[in-house]
């Protein structure tokens, strides 16, 4: 690794699907300190794409045609499906390179752990991207539970749901288990990942988990049920099958609730084509209309509470934080641990759901 103040870190990035061209390219490419050198894609439409969008970067066709240029890079990021993540994460380690993964970072905690160790014993960082702790709703959750205005919080409810009935193919859409599919590993992870970081270890999982949507193979609709080490209760819903969309956020505490409608702007920003620091200074901000509400006694609809500035979303710092910890030495913005716990309650609910009952994690997780 090119250790130098001053000089950019220089990106191999695995994969260039939707994970690759509208997170994590952009991304990388919008972060001080960081620069997009090697983009793995066999496409050949996709080849044209990176050129077209980052002409200094080189274009390879396979994973080991970027191996092979291990020793001029400093990270890689592993944004390729699901059922490689593992393999391509453990060959870049072992070519010395430190690794981001996207989420999930395996298909199962042991798999992570087994990551986090070979990582840990080589020296270098291993990290998943859990982006959704810098949206926009999230961060401003984390500053009214941090001042109090909540009050002690018994119930969080979170919800990533969608009115997407028809399939779209591909290995989200599998049923083979190496591909990872389904919703609960999907958008389940994010919203695990979150509850994990705002309210702790979790004891006890409930799930349940349906294919609603017609040739369906894999779960489409999901409910999780969370008890935390805390107190908390954590109530989670994922789904294709919403024709009328829950809140993002209701959570409810001993002195107010806040409940908070619609999703982050990032996203469809970076899908637009837009990028951070293009300008005009409103990258993740939301207009005074999409607003949470704070307060108690009266239903937000019929403007119950006081409107709460919602924090702008914030995906760079993910990236940021990942220059911090390979230029100091400090652990990632996201941990090997703590993407293996937020497996090891996925594989609880999927337990749970299987089985239909409740199941412990005495040690927590």
């Amino acid at each position: 690794m090119d250790g130098t103040p001053g000089t950019p870190l220089r990106v191999g990035l695995l994969g260039y699907g939707l994970a690759g061209s509208v997170f994590h390219a952009p991304l990388v490419a919008a972060t001080d300190g960081l620069v997009l050198d090697t983009v793995v894609t066999g496409d050949p439409e996709r080849q044209k794409q990176v050129r077209a969008a980052y002409p200094d970067a080189t274009t390879v066709a396979t994973a080991d045609d970027l191996l092979a240029r291990a020793d001029r890079l400093d990270l890689a990021v592993v944004a390729s499906p699901n059922r490689t993540h593992v393999p391509l994460a453990t060959a870049a380690l072992e070519a010395g390179l430190p690794v981001v993964v996207d989420k999930p970072l395996a298909a199962t905690a042991a798999e992570a752990e087994e990551l986090a160790t070979l990582a840990d014993a080589r020296g270098l960082l291993l990290s998943a991207f859990h982006n959704r702790r810098w949206d926009n709703d999230f961060r401003t959750l984390a500053a009214l539970l941090a001042d109090g205005s909540l009050g002690e919080v018994h119930r969080f409810e979170s919800r990533f749901e969608r009115w997407r009935p028809a399939l779209r193919g591909g290995w989200r859409d599998s049923a083979d288990p190496a591909d990872v599919g389904g919703l609960l590993y999907d958008l389940g992870s994010h919203l695990v990942d979150q509850a994990l970081t705002l309210f702790g270890p979790v004891t006890s999982v409930y799930a349940e988990s349906d294919a609603r949507r017609a040739g369906s193979v894999v779960d489409d609709d999901d409910f999780v049920a969370l008890v935390h080490a805390g107190g908390v209760r954590t109530h989670l819903w994922m789904t294709a099958m919403a024709p009328q969309l829950g809140p993002r956020f209701r959570v409810l505490g001993s002195r107010a609730g806040y409940v908070k409608y619609g999703l982050d702007p990032q996203e469809a920003a970076l899908r637009d084509g837009r990028r951070p620091g293009d300008g005009d200074g409103t990258w993740g901000a939301e207009p005074e209309s999409a607003w949470g509400r704070l307060g108690a006694g009266e239903s937000p609809l019929t403007g119950g509470g006081e409107p709460v500035p919602t924090l702008p979303g914030a995906y760079p710092a993910y990236y940021a934080g990942i220059v911090e910890a390979l230029r100091t030495g400090t652990p990632p913005p996201v941990t090997a641990a703590e993407a293996a716990a937020t497996l090891r309650v996925l594989e609880a609910a999927r337990r749970s759901a299987a089985e239909g009952r409740v199941v412990r994690l005495p040690d927590g997780a």
